[in-house]
């Protein structure tokens, strides 16, 4: 009998297991197949506070050695924020952010004046 309960337990945890989760990436595939590209202001946001802000400080107000970004825009135009992205600079790895992300944080950096 326990085995039989063992094993009803565990095929439910696998079934459920396949089932759930990756919520998020389903809904980040559905964008980059419509689109190709996110281009919502809070979805840069995001990706910042999610990739930049523990350098570059809460409020992009620059850390240690790491700049402000606070007016990067000024500074850097929005193709030469995104070499920096995917090269690198400085201790800044390269490729932290990639693709239409990338492109959309670039953006929303040289807006940053």
């Amino acid at each position: 009998m326990n085995k039989k309960l063992l094993a009803a337990i565990f095929g439910s945890a696998l079934m459920l297991a396949a089932c759930g989760g990756g919520g998020d990436e389903e809904a980040t595939e559905t964008n980059e197949e419509k689109g190709g590209e996110v281009t919502e202001t809070q979805d840069a946001e995001k990706i910042v506070q999610g990739n930049c802000t523990s350098c570059h400080g809460g409020n992009l107000e620059g850390q240690g050695n790491f700049p402000s970004l606070k007016d990067v825009g000024s500074r850097l135009s929005k193709d030469e924020i995104l070499q920096v992205i995917q090269n690198g600079q400085g201790q800044m790895p390269a490729n932290i952010i990639e693709g239409a992300e990338a492109e959309v944080v670039a953006e929303w950096l040289a807006n940053k004046k």
